[in-house]
């Protein structure tokens, strides 16, 4: 297991959202009913196929950051924003505000080294343009939001578009949304795959999990 290549991904959203259940359903595939709130950050691993049932089928290791969302620690959040794959963000169905928030936090995590104490990050769609970590959108609690009367529901924004992301939404408490085959289940591991493919490629002289592969194959029929 010592070999298994690794790669990192970001868990952002506001402060109660979920992002904590999120993690442990798609890391142990069951539900957790009484998370404990996230201080700094808490990282939980989950062994991902890369491109399952191809040729260029392998192994590796997702590290899911779940990032505390407390305003009190916006400050140094910054620490855990270097060498990132990939970045999921996390709202709320029920809370609208978690959505449009999401903004300021994918911001926030692109402009790492750019210190705002109080002001917070500005929210560019320009930045997002020679943006290659891959993103992908989920919304939580999606059984509560079924009741949920929507006053007005168009959206002034949606964020996955600006970003080109995939999204869906799911209930953490509820395995049945990421049931294998699912359409959900489908979105994240081609999100893992292209974070996977994300690290090979900036990862200059190394070759891509395909062309690793390919090589490995050539090498034992010689």
């Amino acid at each position: 297991m010592a070999d298994i290549d690794k790669v990192k991904v970001l868990v952002v959203g506001d402060s109660g959202v979920g992002k904590t259940t999120l993690v442990h359903v798609i890391c142990h595939n069951e539900p957790c009913y009484t998370p404990a709130a996230t201080i700094g950050s808490s990282v939980e691993v989950k062994l991902h196929e890369y491109r399952a049932g191809t040729p260029a089928e392998k192994d590796f290791f997702i590290e899911l950051w779940d990032i505390g969302g407390a305003a009190s620690h916006a400050n140094s959040r910054s620490i855990f924003y270097h060498q990132i794959h990939g970045i999921i963000l996390v709202h709320d169905l029920t809370n609208r505000k978690s959505h449009q928030n999401l903004q300021k936090w994918l911001a926030e995590t692109l402009n790492k080294d750019d210190v705002r104490p109080s002001n917070g990050y500005n929210f560019d769609p320009e930045q997002f343009a020679g943006n290659q970590v891959p993103i992908l959108v989920i919304g939580t609690k999606a059984d509560s939001a079924k009741g949920l009367r929507e006053k007005n529901t168009s959206r002034s924004f949606s964020i996955a578009e600006e970003c080109g992301a995939d999204e869906f939404n799911l209930d953490s408490l509820q395995v049945k949304y990421l049931a294998p085959g699912s359409t959900n289940a489908v979105k994240l591991s081609k999100f893992f795959d292209k974070v996977i493919e994300r690290k090979c490629s900036s990862n200059q002289g190394h070759s891509s999990p395909l062309q690793s592969r390919r090589l490995w194959k050539n090498s034992h029929n010689d």
